[in-house]
């Protein structure tokens, strides 16, 4: 009897739901490059106020970012947003997403932002590497196996192995 896994449970469509939104990845964009007013984040991804009241509390919600609040003086105090740690570890799928357009979609000059190391001022380089340290050059080197939460179908009828 040959079962495959299903496509009910997948942390792919999981993140999706959250983060696969063209105004969600910008205001994570502008989260990553230290933007954390409403009005700061308006004025540069552009988005209507009502969509981004959405997507940052829906982001807040979800857990990627946290409300702290502030107040300026003469002001009403108000929210500013934060990337929690669940949110930061979105960093590297943004990146590997700029670099993706940076290589295919950039203008003929060239891309419009370069990522470098802080310390040293070297660009950014992004790798797969396994647990004993080998670099892994892409997709073909790669061997996906069930984890531990795969949940397998079985044909019509038949009940899985271990449910009975």
């Amino acid at each position: 009897m040959s079962d495959t896994l299903r496509p009910d449970n997948c942390s792919i469509e999981r993140a999706l739901a959250i983060v696969g939104e063209k105004w969600t990845l910008l205001v994570l964009r502008e989260a990553f490059l230290g933007v954390r007013r409403f009005a700061e984040m308006q004025a540069y991804i552009g988005a209507p106020k009502q969509i981004l009241s959405a997507r940052l509390a829906r982001l807040v919600e979800e857990g990627l970012l946290c409300k702290v609040p502030y107040q300026e003086p003469g002001q009403r105090r108000r929210d500013e947003y934060r990337l929690t740690p669940m949110g930061r570890d979105l960093y590297p799928a943004l990146v590997s997403l700029m670099q993706w357009g940076d290589r295919y979609l950039a203008d003929p000059e060239g891309p419009p932002m370069l990522l470098t190391h802080r310390d040293c001022g070297a660009p950014l380089e992004q790798h797969f590497r396994c647990a004993e340290g080998h670099v892994i050059s892409g997709p073909r080197e790669i061997t996906a196996l069930p984890g531990p939460g795969a949940r397998r179908t079985v044909p019509d009828g038949q009940v899985p192995a271990g449910s009975a």
